[in-house]
């Protein structure tokens, strides 16, 4: 028994959510409940003149003021007014309030289960045990509830489920907004990514071959004016890779210089990228095996910056050490970078990082580390 007791009380304790009344909708039902009290009183003024009986018709209304706050407490307390006054006279204003505040329990309880017992309980008692005069049959008060129990029901659940989308819409404009945030992330570690491989390649090119060019000044005048040329060549080759950058950033303020825009740079710049590697005085020996094919972009953009990255470290790390760059085609494409150096050309900074990150994007791998025969060696693997 105190099981069944218990179970009963958790199932008529069972909240659901609620939204607060606004203060509109509250002096909104204020209104309602003063009109229909005024006119439960007018109307059973046409039968009575006894003062205390005609404000007894008028607190019947007036619990509809709380009805959204308190729903359940007002049905019952118009109930109970009814049933004081029911012996007397009960004007048909007083049963719509009835009627109306039924409703209002169901609809806006957030024990919709209690809200359920206590009309349905308290209907049908009322109608056995306090038969209205003014109602034809004792069924009537049934049958004007229940449609009214049903049509609560239907808004809370349309509410209910309104409420469901609204918070689908929220969770999806908020899991836009990250997507949207983590995409620009992405995009801004990318423009990183791209002014790193730029700028310090050519830099460090253009750093070495002035270097030789001043050291060559007094004494061969005519190399150090090639290292000059070399150097000013890196730079324009600089320039027109961030120009292209920044282009595909902003287009709108580059149209003046659009013809200047030239696609990334691929794997078929190899060649004009060794030439100026080699300029700067670095022996690089290219070899390529297999037979080539297309790469999607953003692939062959990446394993161009593999060579440009390694043969980079060479230069900052190394100075001269004799450098080969292998490109093999075969199931997989395999880009292989190693020197003679000391073997700490490659140190793993933001640069060697930033490969490994891009090269996973595409199902690559990367790999760098110091030779066992001495030097450094960068591999890096894509699918063909």
């Amino acid at each position: 028994m105190a099981g069944l007791v218990k179970a009963l009380a958790a199932f008529f304790r069972r909240a659901e959510p609620r939204i607060a009344p606004s203060g509109l909708g509250m002096a909104l039902d204020g209104v309602i409940a003063a009109g229909a009290a005024v006119a439960a009183a007018t109307e059973a003024a046409r039968t009575t003149s006894h003062g205390p009986v005609l404000g007894l018709v008028a607190i019947t209304a007036l619990p509809l003021a709380l009805r959204r706050v308190f729903p359940i407490a007002a049905w019952l307390g118009i109930i109970a007014a009814i049933m004081v006054v029911q012996q007397t006279t009960v004007p048909p204003m007083t049963l719509g309030a009835a009627v109306f505040a039924a409703y209002s329990a169901i609809a806006y309880s957030k024990y919709r289960n209690l809200a359920m017992a206590s009309v349905v309980v308290v209907t049908l008692a009322a109608t056995v045990y306090f038969p209205l005069p003014r109602f034809p049959g004792r069924l009537t008060a049934v049958l004007a509830i229940a449609p009214t129990v049903i049509a609560g029901l239907g808004i809370r659940e349309l509410r209910r489920r309104l409420n469901d989308s609204a918070a689908r819409l929220r969770r999806a404009a908020n899991e836009q907004e990250a997507a949207t945030l983590q995409a620009i992330e992405a995009e801004r570690a990318r423009i990183s990514a791209e002014l790193h491989d730029v700028v310090t390649h050519s830099v460090s090119v253009m750093v070495i071959q002035t270097g030789a060019a001043r050291k060559m000044l007094n004494t061969s005048p005519g190399e150090a004016e090639e290292a000059l040329l070399a150097a000013e060549a890196s730079g324009r080759v600089a320039m027109a890779e961030l120009r292209n950058l920044l282009g595909l950033l902003s287009p709108g303020q580059w149209d003046g210089e659009s013809a200047a825009l030239h696609p990334q740079p691929g794997l078929h710049e190899l060649p004009a990228l060794i030439a100026r590697v080699s300029a700067a005085g670095l022996p690089v020996r290219l070899d390529v095996s297999g037979t080539p094919r297309s790469l999607p972009p953003g692939a062959d953009l990446a394993a161009y910056r593999v060579v440009q990255e390694a043969l980079t470290n060479v230069l900052r790390h190394t100075a001269n050490a004799a450098t080969a760059v292998t490109i093999h085609w075969g199931d997989e494409l395999v880009i292989t970078v190693s020197d003679n150096g000391p073997g700490t050309s490659g140190n793993w900074g933001r640069g060697l990082l930033g490969l490994r990150e891009r090269l996973a994007l595409y199902g690559g791998e990367f790999d760098a580390g110091p030779r066992a025969e001495g030097g450094f060696r960068v591999r890096a693997v894509l699918p063909a």
